[in-house]
């Protein structure tokens, strides 16, 4: 047996090997869960024996990541706005950019009482169940192509324990059974469409870094040629699901905040506005039904 330390030790060199961007934050996170360990028990107990086996899986799990498996999908755990989410294979592992979309959203609808969204592409669920735990008056349906990313995001939503307030559908964007059903006269009128799509041009998806393009599902990811596929697609139909004054609000790639506003306002959108990211990146861009 060897110690707490030594192990961490074997596993930031494992991962420094491979070329792991963050490789020792990832051996420590990895050591955290297979140990079940936090820092400031690590610290009072570095230079104690860890078992045999908790040792083997941490190492295990150190080979995989150093094969640039996503941490995430070995864990099968990621954190977004706060909450934990089960992640793997079959859906996109939430990244922190995203949190902007959610916390405008919520800016967004501050003043509207009991609010209905609509998340299209939802993939894990992340950003819609994330709305409901901090809104506990809202209600929404998520929606996507995947039967497997619905299958994860209906995991999420009984570990947060919203059953009642969310539902999922699967339908290739507007064509499924339950938006021909809720249609006309008898629409469902939604406060906000909120949509993280796929919008990366199918050209870019090879030059992407290995955890992203050989992990992340290709279906999430891709665009189509100039990446802006989905916003035109999902904007056409948008109105016929906000109730008048309702908003439309993307996640966008950070070059697309132009071509996307363009998009909305040629629909008749108003009030069309682009939101940065902590970074200053154009990350969000948001407009409002008439």
């Amino acid at each position: 047996m060897r110690t707490y330390k030594k192990v961490l030790e074997d596993g930031i060199h494992l991962l420094d090997a491979a070329a792991i961007e963050e490789a020792g934050l990832d051996a420590w996170l990895l050591l955290e869960y297979a140990a079940d360990i936090n820092r400031a028990w690590y610290y009072a107990h570095m230079d104690e024996m860890l078992d045999k086996k908790t040792e083997s899986r941490y190492l295990e799990m150190c080979a995989k990541r150093a094969q640039h498996i996503p941490l995430q999908h070995i864990t099968g755990r990621a954190y977004f706005m706060g909450y934990e989410f089960c992640v793997d294979e079959r859906v996109l592992v939430p990244r922190q950019d995203t949190e902007v979309l959610v916390e405008t959203a919520l800016t967004h609808l501050k003043e509207c009482r009991a609010p209905k969204i609509l998340d299209m592409c939802t993939g894990s669920g992340c950003i819609l169940l994330s709305f409901l735990m901090e809104r506990l008056d809202a209600v929404g349906t998520g929606v996507d192509i995947s039967e497997g990313a619905l299958a994860v995001a209906k995991q999420n939503r009984v570990h947060l324990q919203l059953e009642d307030r969310a539902e999922f559908v699967q339908s290739d964007l507007f064509s499924g059974g339950y938006f021909k059903k809720n249609s006309g006269n008898t629409v469902t009128e939604y406060d906000m469409l909120i949509s993280n799509p796929p919008y990366i041009p199918s050209g870019e998806i090879p030059g992407l870094m290995e955890e992203v393009r050989s992990h992340d599902p290709v279906l999430a990811l891709d665009g189509k040629e100039d990446g802006l596929f989905f916003y035109r697609e999902i904007t056409a139909q948008a109105g016929k699901y906000l109730r008048a004054g309702g908003w439309l609000m993307y996640e966008i790639g950070c070059d697309q905040g132009e071509s996307v506003s363009k998009i909305m306002k040629t629909d008749n959108f108003i009030n069309v506005e682009v939101i940065q990211d902590l970074a200053g990146l154009d990350r969000v861009v948001i407009g409002q039904k008439k």
